[in-house]
């Protein structure tokens, strides 16, 4: 089994695929061509599940690392009694890609670049290819300039600088480095029925290693809009973003990785290799705060087609779907892996794409709202469709549904699955000039006033001093925090105030962050949530407690690792990253915390407790 903290990973992307890095030099997660393809590393999920290591032999005596600058390159630094050692590591974006042109035409390599720096390092290579998550074991063949790697529907080529000796399907390798001397290599995929070559020389290896820094650099140029507290924090987190975007559609992955556990042990393994309705909705309005103008209108030209002829006969809005635009993600069991720490089982799909979540319609609503403001002209096929998808929420937000945490118990009425109808509605209203529909208002109205007063009079509960769950329900829900968020209530509503209270007191853990609700059909306990953490800030900021949620941001913000990744959830005992990784929704909020506490900052104070 696989052992190693989930948060001892840093991210590599091309902005179609991923890598994760272990602090000691190994890669032991990489999907190419695309993030949803099966891993040829995989020893995150089982130790044979393959991995490739660039580390001193002797062991370092010290190691620290970064990204550097502005990127998403990463740089190692290994200090050894003998000497020092600085590995850098990438996944090559295309040649003079720049700005908003990242990932347009990455050739699907991963590029590692050992230097030594002063003294002398002996490094040690271990290369062990493990493609379709470990099934295959293929046959390593040395050739000149490097090894290819045979097996299954793509064919390997190392180009390595190294004779590396292989033993079975893995190949091992030492060499001294003295002061100046370094070593490159570049790891590239191409389908079995082509034409293979290995040659990737050392000069060309730099030149790939620098032009990705300058692409990356050019990116995060044209994204520095936000200033306020926690601007680095921001910045970072808008670059993971765009790292977790699949460039060819601009669909946005939940998370690099599958079947990383909310509980260790557990059996909450997801797949979050695709991209939710909710989670790029929410990513464009963060993304906004970055200054992102060119990107905003990609995912709707992306969700439009993906969700083509769906709306119109009357099928429910698909919550999920694939990043290159598939519908059927059927979710198989892989038994060959023991799991992340034996938590099983290990999941590829995801049959949550099944479910009906009705909060959909207003994420998509929202995020157009924010980022097409009403004087813009749309495209007929995305007006279109949101104008249908404020039709399905006038028609079905009646209806109950699996809510926002994709419960796989009953369908309930979820408070926050009306709260977002309402949302669907309310932004459409306010976009009927761009959207070309002044004749549906009068009904669109009428529709928003009814789920208004159907929240107010049973999503509220006196007992509980809040709005909860479900309609009916005494238990409470991180989810409603999201009513002051989305403009439903003022935030000195009183209510609102007790709603946020009572979820600062009891949802809250002993560390400060915050759950998603207490229990479900699922026997398990589960970590807290950052996201929901960052939630709580930004509602503590919007009404008026400003001190304190500078305090839960900071509080959440700790959780991050070394290179500023942020994980789903924290186990409460350990403070351990939990949850697929790194996840795009946690570093949405933050961003979107941060910008709330800024702009609180800069009004009057308001009375409320704190």
């Amino acid at each position: 089994m696989s052992t190693r903290p989930i948060g001892d990973h840093a991210l590599l992307s091309d902005c179609r695929s991923a890598a994760l890095v272990t602090s000691d030099g190994s890669v032991d997660w990489l999907c190419l061509p695309r993030f949803d393809s099966p891993a040829i590393f995989g020893r995150l999920l089982d130790k044979d599940a393959g991995h490739w290591s660039i580390r001193p032999v002797t062991g370092p005596v010290d190691i620290s690392r970064r990204y550097i600058e502005d990127t998403l390159v990463l740089e190692t630094v290994f200090r050894t009694t003998g000497g020092t050692a600085v590995l850098r590591d990438a996944l090559a974006l295309g040649r003079g890609e720049r700005g908003h042109a990242l990932g347009t035409a990455s050739p699907g390599t991963l590029l590692r670049q050992i230097i030594c720096t002063e003294g002398q390092v002996d490094i040690e290579i271990t290369y062990a290819p493990r493609p379709e998550f470990g099934l295959v074991h293929p046959l390593l063949s040395a050739v000149r300039g490097g090894l290819t790697a045979y097996g299954g529907a793509h064919v390997l080529l190392l180009s390595s600088p190294v004779d590396l000796r292989v033993s079975g399907s893995t190949a091992h390798g030492r060499i001294p480095l003295s002061a100046g001397q370094r070593l490159g290599f570049a790891l590239h995929v191409v389908p079995a029925w082509e034409n293979e070559s290995v040659g990737w020389r050392a000069g060309r290896i730099r030149h790939r290693m620098s032009d990705t820094v300058k692409g990356w650099r050019s990116w995060s140029k044209l994204h520095r809009g936000y200033v306020g507290p926690w601007q680095d924090e921001v910045g970072h987190s808008g670059r993971v973003l765009r790292a977790l975007t699949f460039a060819p559609t601009g669909a946005i992955v939940a998370a690099a990785t599958t079947s990383l556990p909310e509980t260790t042990g557990g059996m909450r393994n997801w797949d979050y290799r695709y991209t939710w309705v909710r989670d790029a909705s929410f990513t464009l309005q963060a993304l906004a705060t970055a200054a992102c103008e060119k990107e905003k209108n990609r995912f709707f030209d992306f969700l439009a087609r993906a969700a083509a002829t769906q709306l119109d006969r009357g099928v429910d809005l698909q919550i999920m779907y694939g990043i290159g635009g598939e519908h059927d993600l059927s979710e198989r069991l892989l038994p060959h892996l023991t799991g992340w720490r034996n938590s099983r089982p290990v999941r590829i799909g995801n049959d949550a794409w099944r479910q009906r979540q009705l909060d959909v319609y207003g994420e998509l609503l929202d995020a157009a709202h924010e980022c097409l403001p009403p004087g813009d002209r749309l495209a007929p096929p995305t007006r279109a469709f949101l104008v249908q998808a404020a039709d399905a929420a006038a028609r079905r937000w009646t209806e109950p549904d699996q809510g926002i945490w994709e419960s796989r118990g009953p369908s309930k009425h979820f408070v926050h699955s009306k709260l977002m109808c309402w949302v669907a509605l309310d932004r459409a209203i306010s976009m009927a000039p761009a959207l070309q529909a002044h004749e549906r208002l009068p009904h669109w109205r009428h529709e928003r006033d009814n789920v208004r007063q159907a929240i107010e009079e049973r999503g509220w509960n006196p007992r509980s001093g809040a709005f909860t769950q479900a309609f009916g329900s005494d238990e409470l829900d991180a989810s409603a925090l999201m009513l002051p968020i989305v403009g439903f209530l003022p935030p000195q509503d009183s209510r609102v105030q007790s709603t946020v209270l009572a979820i600062a007191t009891r949802l809250t853990d002993h560390n400060g962050l915050v759950r998603r609700y207490l229990g479900d059909d699922i026997e398990e306990a589960e970590g807290a949530f950052l996201l929901c953490t960052f939630w709580l800030a930004h509602a503590l900021a919007l009404t008026g407690h400003i001190v304190r949620a500078r305090q839960v941001f900071q509080a959440a913000l700790v959780h991050a690792n070394d290179v500023g990744l942020l994980a789903e959830e924290t186990d409460p005992a350990t403070g351990e990253a939990l949850g697929n990784y790194p996840q795009a929704f946690s570093h949405i909020g933050l961003i979107n915390a941060a910008r709330a506490i800024r702009d609180a900052g800069r009004q009057p104070p308001s009375q409320g407790v704190e």
